[in-house]
Order: C-alpha cells, then sequence, then structure tokens
C-alpha cells in the first residue's frame, strides 16, 4: 500500500469531465484510481495522468453497472492505497424521450449506472473515506457526483434521466446526514449541458459555444475539494448564460 494522504477514485475517467478532473488532480499530485469502460483508451489516459503529475495511477476497466465491476475498482484502490481523500462520481448515462415512450429496459440501465452504482461505490468506499478524512484533518474527505439540472427542474423528454440524477441528489443530502459529522462531506453538482460527447446528440439546437464549458465543472471540483470538513454544500446548480435558469 501507498500512504500517500491524497488520494481519488474517479468513475467516468476516461473522457470529458471526469478526464477534466483527473488532469486536474493529477497535477496536484493526487494518486488516482481511474475507472471507464474502454480498456485500451482508459491506458491511454493512466499513461497521461502520469506523466501530468500524478504520484501513482491504477486504471481499472469496469462497467458502472455490473456490481462485480464495481467491487474489482474498489478493491483495487484499497489494495494499493491506505485511504480515499476523494470519490468523483461522474460515469453517468441517458437518453432523451417522452415518458410515454420510454422502455424498462432503459429505465433499468440509467438507474443502474447513474444511482446503484453509486450506492455500491459509496458503500465500498467509506471506509477509506473515513480514514482519509481521518488522515487530513483540515480537508476531511469529499464524496463528488455529478448529477444534473435535470434532477432539479422537470424537463420535457428527460423524465427517466432526470429522475435518475433527482435520486442521486437525494442520495448525497443523505449522505452528508450520515457522515458529514466525522469529516465526509458530500455534494451533488447539477449543470445544464456541458460540452462533451454526450452531449453531441443536441448540437442542432445548442451548439457547444453556448454550453458550459468541461473547465468550468473542474474548477468547481477544485473549489469544493478545498473546503473544510466543516463546510457542507449538499448541491449546485449551474446553468448557461442566456437561458432562465431552469433548464438543460
Amino acid at each position: 500500500m501507498i500512504g500517500n494522504p491524497k488520494s481519488a477514485l474517479i468513475s467516468g475517467a476516461s473522457r470529458g469531465i471526469g478526464l477534466g478532473i483527473a488532469n486536474r488532480l493529477a497535477q496536484q499530485g493526487y494518486s488516482l484510481t481511474i475507472t471507464a469502460r474502454d480498456a485500451a483508451r482508459l491506458g491511454e489516459v493512466a499513461t497521461h495522468l502520469r506523466a501530468a503529475g500524478a504520484a501513482d495511477v491504477v486504471a481499472v476497466a469496469a462497467d458502472i453497472s455490473d456490481p462485480d465491476g464495481v467491487a474489482a475498482v474498489l478493491a483495487q484502490h484499497s489494495d494499493r492505497f491506505d485511504t480515499m481523500s476523494a470519490l468523483i462520481l461522474n460515469a453517468g448515462v441517458g437518453t432523451a424521450g417522452a415518458l410515454a415512450d420510454s422502455s424498462m429496459r432503459r429505465f433499468d440501465k440509467t438507474f443502474a449506472v447513474n444511482v446503484r452504482g453509486p450506492v455500491q461505490l459509496i458503500r465500498g468506499a467509506l471506509p477509506m473515506l473515513r480514514a482519509g478524512a481521518m488522515a487530513d484533518p483540515e480537508r476531511g474527505a469529499k464524496v463528488i457526483a455529478l448529477s444534473s439540472i435535470t434532477g432539479v427542474y422537470a424537463e420535457a423528454g428527460l423524465s427517466v434521466y432526470g429522475a435518475a440524477k433527482a435520486a442521486l441528489i437525494s442520495l448525497i443530502a443523505t449522505l452528508n446526514a450520515e457522515e458529514s459529522g466525522s469529516g465526509v462531506t458530500a455534494t451533488t453538482i447539477a449543470p445544464g449541458y456541458v460540452d462533451t460527447d454526450m452531449s453531441a446528440w443536441i448540437h442542432d439546437r445548442i451548439p457547444p459555444d453556448r454550453m458550459l464549458a468541461v473547465n468550468d465543472v473542474v474548477e468547481m471540483v477544485d473549489v469544493l475539494l478545498r473546503l473544510s470538513p466543516r463546510a457542507v454544500v449538499a448541491n449546485i446548480v449551474m446553468s448557461r448564460a442566456g437561458t432562465d435558469g431552469y433548464r438543460a
């Protein structure tokens, strides 16, 4: 095991927001466990993160909807590191469509990735997060989950995705009620459309230059990680300029 007091586990780390967060933490000298489904892409990212300054990088290809895959990610972080300073829950899936036309198969997949996976990751990581909080009493340990503005404000066509992201917000709020007194604090970030591959489907209506930048979210994560454990920020809504603030 490596006794680095700063280690983070990041899901969905191979692209977009997860990759942006991983880059920032690598530059700050964190040890990282990164996970995503594409093993080849993940290996390339791990090499890049080591070059960017990460003290150590563990890459585990896994599907967050697969309980065995999640267990493997947790086990490999635990095997390599003594503690966990931050758990970044970024992996997510979603599709658009009217509720009347939605399928239960898609519902099950959306909730498996966006809710059940985070539940399993949090439960498995809590002993390491508590240890991380004890090792760094000035900062504690953080759980940061990427939700969506659709989990706060209903939007036609995104019912199942919004419901899953609303469940994630509730989960994190309850985690704070149970764990913040012991130094483990948690936040959901609920942005509108961010300029990532996941938002490409709506470029015909909302061009990339009208979306939030990945770095906007990365900066917010960076600030949260610097807060003392006395501060609890349950949810942050990030809306896009030029909107009324109540839509993706």
